[in-house]
């Protein structure tokens, strides 16, 4: 949950801001290289920090099972990525997109011993660029 006394230094308000500019869910690395336009001095270790800062805070999505690197994601309302296999991109997914809607707050599994309190969906494919790649034998 937010603290509604949060304190945004200029790090966290350009990283924030930064983000919420892209919609192509950057790595911790790219937020860096963008960041840097800004603040020329900032360092990674602060990049990664803040990051977490604004995810734990409810600010900012971190996306740990998309692909093979944890990327960041300033729009929080709840909306599904999908990842492309070969270069790892990551998209979201209109929200007409998805055919199949989970509700899983407050669902108890009695069997299994869990109250069901979130969900993970993971969808993959190929993206348009990687797919019209030619491919070209030597």
């Amino acid at each position: 949950m937010p603290n509604s006394r949060l304190r945004l230094t200029p790090q966290r308000r350009i990283i924030l801001e930064e983000l919420r500019n892209t919609r192509c869910h950057p790595t911790a690395d790219e937020v860096y290289d963008l960041v840097r336009k800004r603040l020329p001095h900032v360092s990674l270790g602060t990049i990664y920090r803040n990051l977490d800062f604004l995810h734990t805070q409810g600010l900012i999505l971190k996306l740990d099972k998309v692909g093979t690197q944890m990327r960041f994601d300033a729009f929080v309302d709840p909306h599904l990525h999908i990842s492309c296999l070969k270069c790892g991109k990551v998209a979201d997914l209109p929200q007409n997109a998805a055919t199949v809607t989970l509700r899983t707050e407050g669902l108890t599994d009695s069997e299994a011993g869990f109250e069901v309190t979130g969900h993970w969906l993971e969808l993959y494919g190929v993206c348009a660029d990687c797919g019209n790649k030619v491919v070209v034998d030597k």
